[in-house]
């Protein structure tokens, strides 16, 4: 959806925000993939949680950019905007506990 999303913004941010915004929102599932390949290194696996949830966070502030520049929608931004906070969330759980039931 980010990718739909940004596909509306002006060409001049192509380089910029759009960029800015499709990097970090594929990141965080990259760094989420390439951690859990590696769980059975527990630091490198946090540490992977960890990089996922800091591109989450980031996603979130180039989605407030875009907003701010009346690039989405506020009820886009809210749905997308939300979508990374659940997100966030769910990384901070399993970062927090993913060892705990081993």
């Amino acid at each position: 959806e980010v990718f739909r999303v940004t596909a509306r913004f002006p060409e001049v941010e192509r380089y910029a925000l759009t960029d800015q915004v499709r990097r970090s929102s594929r990141s965080v599932c990259g760094n989420l993939v390439e951690g859990f390949a590696k769980r059975r290194y527990a630091k490198v696996f946090r540490n992977s949680l960890n990089d996922s949830l800091g591109e989450s966070e980031e996603t979130k502030v180039w989605l407030d950019f875009a907003l701010d520049c009346e690039y989405l929608m506020p009820d886009e931004h809210r749905r997308l905007a939300g979508g990374y906070g659940q997100v966030g969330a769910m990384l901070w759980t399993l970062m927090t506990r993913w060892r705990e039931r081993e």
